[in-house]
């Protein structure tokens, strides 16, 4: 008989989205390399939103609120992940004004448990003809609700390291 694995627990906001580390995402030291953290932060993402019903198919015009571009992102490595296999991101908004936007993002184990890095990103929605910053749907403003902190309200615990969601000790 073989005991169960507890259930992920809940983030206190947003979406724990599933990623997979593979083999050839390691380095030299056999870690996960430094710059795939973003990639996989942003594969999640796409994920999320695309089952939001918001996607790119190649048509900036047609793109609507996928037509945006990165003003920031900061990352703060924890610590080291070094296997491949399953792991996740937890995803949500810090704040969603008219044009842009600020996520947060913690990579961790599978279950959410250990945080490996954490950080925040800024988007800025586009104009397709101009490049100029454009306002966000009312569709990609109500499926965002969803994901945003309450204003005045303190990052919880599961939402960045030091609490509950304990950094992994290399």
């Amino acid at each position: 008989m073989t005991a169960e694995a507890p259930a992920a627990p809940a983030p206190a906001r947003g979406r724990l989205v599933p990623v997979t580390v593979h083999f050839d995402d390691l380095d030299a030291l056999g870690l996960l390399h430094n710059a795939r953290y973003p990639l996989l932060v942003e594969r999640a993402w796409v994920r999320l939103w695309t089952e939001c019903g918001f996607r790119f198919e190649g048509d900036w015009a047609a793109a609507g609120d996928a037509c945006n571009a990165v003003r920031e992102f900061r990352i703060t490595y924890e610590a080291p992940v070094s296997r491949p296999g399953p792991h996740a991101v937890h995803l949500w908004l810090e704040r969603l004004g008219t044009t842009g936007l600020t996520y947060g993002f913690r990579f961790c184990s599978a279950d959410g448990a250990t945080t490996y890095a954490h950080g925040t990103r800024v988007l800025v929605r586009l104009d397709p003809a101009t490049l100029r910053p454009a306002p966000w749907s009312d569709a990609f403003r109500a499926a965002g609700r969803d994901l945003l902190r309450p204003a005045g309200t303190a990052p919880r615990s599961t939402d960045t390291p030091g609490g509950p969601a304990r950094t992994a000790t290399p």
